[in-house]
């Protein structure tokens, strides 16, 4: 394969991932970081207090670095990071990535290469670079999503404070406050349960609830037997259906539909949903629609004691600060104080470093991402995204998509043409918007279906799993492990062995 320089856009696990496995079929790679370390969500520049991981360490590492055997079960937000370091030590990856720089234009040349600015955030010094390829791992966490809220300019102006989660790294700025966190998310509960502890009250306003699962079923059962296996994907319906699946969502929907109703109950008991008043009021098959959320540990514990507040079914209307105390007026009516407020509210995702013409052909209307296997845009050369399908095993799909690529640029992978491609994809956005209610992160989101695309993409590269790994994969959480011959057999069709 001829040698090709490379150009990714972002430290995160998409990132990393991509550039050791372009490194490993002989490619020359120079990543770009906007930050001073890598990590991307995981940098201690995003952190918010009670980050961590929604994977146990056994299903959230690479295929062929594990986590450090002193890790806790659920590894801490720094921890990630520092694994992360590591990984970049073990396969020689720091001398290629350019920390604390930012790239401001990408634009392809006539001749299909890639020019790009690139600015170094402390120096403000602008650099061009020229690639034969450009990888976007960006991540589909880039951009905090702030609602706008009335009166906000002037809270702030006279001393209120109003952050998105990963914009609130130090506790220490929420201490004796009242604080107000938006949103009913994972963020969003990790940081009210962290701030509760220093605050002086805690507030958390939601729109809508939604289920959330214990770590430990009736604080026994790892939560991992039940969403990190091939049988948990299978619970909820894909977009189409085969096998034992078919079977589930058929004949055996009556099964199916106990076992999703025996964990609604579990959980419904476990947290007291209905003696706080915090029962979602749907089916907990919904908790597929957008993203699973865990119950952060003494969370329900702290709103039974009455340190953490929960206006539920409700939004801020309009923020005011006067004499240095703050207030929030929701929507239903009521008031709350507000010194402080913090948005667990999601994220927006954008490409600004591309051209316009570029960012058309590679988004529709409605802003969603039209990526064949949620990573190549139709027509568009030498140019692929990677990380832009949020999930469970969202390490895995870094790491599988790289290998597709590889395959893809060495010309051993065929495309479908382009009428089959946009069919595809239409396809699949329909189907994510009818199964989101129109929440699905732009086309991004394939949360439960972490496994569906790995085997869609191994399924392309004519390297699926052997029989009986899928079978053990059906009953036990997944092994990042299963995955590490994928590297190693196609480097040996790549070399010819």
């Amino acid at each position: 394969m001829t040698s090709l320089h490379i150009g990714i856009i972002g430290g995160g696990f998409a990132g990393l991932s991509s550039a050791k496995i372009f490194k490993t079929f002989g490619h020359s790679v120079t990543l770009f970081e906007k930050e001073g370390d890598v990590g991307g969500v995981w940098s201690a520049s995003r952190r918010y207090p009670g980050l961590t991981t929604q994977n146990v360490r056994s299903t959230y590492a690479l295929s062929d670095f594990p986590y450090p055997k002193g890790y806790p079960e659920w590894p801490s937000g720094e921890q990630v990071q520092k694994y992360l370091h590591s990984y970049c030590e073990k396969f020689s990856l720091l001398a290629d990535i350019r920390f604390n720089h930012l790239v401001t234009s990408a634009t392809q040349g006539e001749d299909g290469r890639w020019y790009g600015q690139v600015t170094v955030t402390h120096l403000k010094q602008t650099s061009e670079h020229v690639f034969d390829y450009l990888l976007i791992c960006n991540g589909i966490f880039s951009q905090p999503a702030i609602p706008t809220f009335d009166g906000a300019k002037e809270y702030i102006e006279q001393g209120g404070n109003i952050y998105h989660t990963s914009e609130f790294t130090n506790i220490d700025q929420a201490h004796g406050k009242h604080v107000a966190v938006v949103g009913y998310g994972k963020s969003s509960c990790d940081v009210a349960q962290a701030v509760s502890s220093v605050s002086a009250s805690t507030t958390v306003v939601a729109r809508s609830l939604i289920w959330k699962v214990p770590k430990k079923l009736f604080n026994v059962l790892n939560y991992k037997f039940l969403l990190l296996t091939r049988l948990g994907e299978a619970l909820f319906e894909y977009i189409r259906l085969r096998g034992a699946e078919a079977f589930l969502h058929g004949p055996g929907n009556v099964i199916r539909k106990s076992m999703l109703g025996q964990v609604q109950w579990v959980i419904t008991k476990q947290c007291k949903l209905n003696e706080l008043g915090l029962h979602p009021q749907k089916p907990f098959e919904t908790i597929a629609r957008s993203t699973v959320s865990l119950v952060t540990e003494g969370f329900f514990e702290n709103i039974s004691k009455g340190t953490i507040k929960v206006a539920k079914n409700t939004s801020i209307k309009h923020l005011k600060m006067a004499d240095g105390k703050g207030q929030a007026e929701l929507d239903n009516g009521d008031t709350i104080d507000a010194d402080l407020v913090i948005c667990g509210t999601g994220w927006c995702q954008s490409v600004p470093f591309l051209e316009p013409h570029m960012n058309a052909q590679i988004t529709d209307k409605q802003g969603n991402f039209r990526l064949y296997r949620s990573m190549i845009p139709v027509g568009v050369t030498n140019l692929a995204f990677n990380g832009y399908n949020s999930s469970f095993f969202s390490q895995l799909n870094c790491e599988i998509g790289a290998l597709w690529i590889i395959d893809l640029i060495s010309g051993k992978l065929e495309l479908p043409d382009a009428t089959k491609q946009n069919q595809i994809i239409d396809e699949r956005l329909a189907w994510m918007h009818k199964r989101t209610d129109g929440k699905h992160c732009k086309g991004t989101n394939i949360i439960p279906f972490s496994i569906h695309h790995i085997d869609e993409l191994l399924v392309d590269m004519k390297l699926t799993l052997g029989p009986l790994t899928r079978f053990k994969q059906w009953l036990m959480p997944i092994n990042p492990g299963d995955f590490a011959s994928a590297t190693t057999k196609l480097l040996r069709r790549h070399k010819g062995n």
